[in-house]
């Protein structure tokens, strides 16, 4: 299993605790591979205080090469076996979590199968927060076969046969979204992925995420990642040259009617913003992670 981490040392132990003591039903063995993307090597000192008391051998890692497409391929690096899991540094697996993608992955005779990621909230946040859905994503049926646009490496488990397709796997000048570019590439190469909906992680979604500068921010960061990372298609350039304006005028209706829907035409003229942006060159965010 393969986690890389910026920052979050906390978040972190509360993953290598949900990930030392997975089901494995007798049927395989795993370790833990840690990658640090912080030239300070903060998550350092978290993993040596863990380890020692783990049954699972747990394996730190530098890469202080800023980048989650060059962290990504590190972890890749020092995992051994044969199939290769992906879970994020905020997130924290179910106990039958990798049990559960491997069983998929064996019944549906499969290169890899990925898995819903669910907000978790420590405290509750405002009611408008959870209306608006801004922390959910999109789920499918088990089983169901996924086209590249839905994969991801937030919750995933892969043949690691895979890996040797592609050299490297993960592509450093992606700003972001290098896993798709990673899953489109492989597709094309006639590899299948489905969805496991039974493979639950779940995200730590702190009070910082709740704010509504936060939610523009990560609108901006995806609509300029949506463009650029994708040649600049003529369609989604059209697409965001119609929506900017559309949502602009429909911002006071949606005032009116409460702070999810504002919020959510607030988030979509963000994200086609951030597109136009991406056109004409500029980088609202300036930096390859959004760590709040």
């Amino acid at each position: 299993m393969c986690a890389c981490t910026y920052k979050r040392p906390e978040l972190l132990r509360r993953l290598l605790e949900g990930l030392a003591c997975q089901e494995t039903g007798g049927q395989f063995t795993y370790s833990i591979v840690i990658v640090d993307n912080d030239h300070l090597r903060s998550a350092e000192p978290v993993v040596a205080s863990f380890a020692p008391q783990s049954v699972v051998f747990i394996k730190y890692c530098s890469e202080p090469r800023q980048g989650i497409a060059l962290a990504r391929n590190k972890a890749v690096e020092n995992a051994t076996g044969d199939f290769v899991a992906f879970i994020d540094d905020d997130e924290f697996p179910t106990q039958s979590w990798l049990l559960t993608l491997l069983t998929t992955l064996d019944e549906c005779k499969v290169d890899g199968v990925l898995g819903p990621v669910r907000p978790h909230y420590d405290t509750a946040p405002p009611k408008w927060v959870i209306e608006g859905g801004f922390h959910d994503r999109p789920e499918d049926k088990t089983g169901h076969i996924l086209d590249w646009g839905k994969c991801r490496t937030g919750n995933v488990l892969l043949k690691r046969e895979l890996f040797s397709l592609e050299t490297p796997a993960f592509r450093a000048e992606c700003l972001s979204g290098e896993d798709q570019d990673f899953f489109r590439r492989i597709i094309e190469k006639g590899r299948a992925f489905v969805w496991c909906n039974e493979a639950v992680v779940y995200e730590v979604v702190p009070p910082a995420r709740w704010k509504r500068s936060f939610l523009v921010r990560r609108a901006l960061f995806r609509g300029v990642f949506s463009l650029r990372n994708y040649g600049f298609p003529v369609k989604r350039i059209l697409q965001s040259f119609v929506a900017v304006p559309a949502y602009a005028v429909a911002l006071p209706v949606a005032l009116v009617l409460g702070q999810p829907k504002f919020m959510g035409c607030v988030f979509k003229l963000s994200y086609h913003l951030g597109r136009l942006l991406a056109l004409v060159g500029v980088d609202p965010i300036g930096q390859p992670y959004l760590t709040d």
